[in-house]
């Protein structure tokens, strides 16, 4: 633990977003696996549901750099492509 006072502090400010980077990873890992069951289900209206959430628990974890906002849109293009195909296969 540090011993300078400003130190104590960066050290506080940098658990708070280790927690929050923590939960938001969490919550788009969670909508991807969401999709990818729905997906193996071949069921298309769930597939579009949680498309919908992993879109946009992708797009506010890149808002708060939790990850890059090149890699979110990356894996919406993908998720978004996946969609597209389990679409078109019905």
């Amino acid at each position: 633990m540090a011993n300078i006072k400003s130190a104590k502090k960066r050290v506080l400010t940098q658990e708070k977003q280790r927690v929050r980077n923590a939960k938001a990873k969490a919550h788009y890992k969670k909508a991807l696996k969401d999709f990818a069951l729905a997906e193996a289900d071949n069921d298309v209206a769930k597939a579009e549901e949680s498309f919908k959430l992993a879109q946009k628990t992708l797009m506010k974890a890149s808002s708060k750099n939790v990850i890059h906002k090149n890699s979110a849109a990356r894996n919406v293009s993908r998720l978004e492509k996946r969609l597209n195909n389990l679409k078109s296969d019905k």
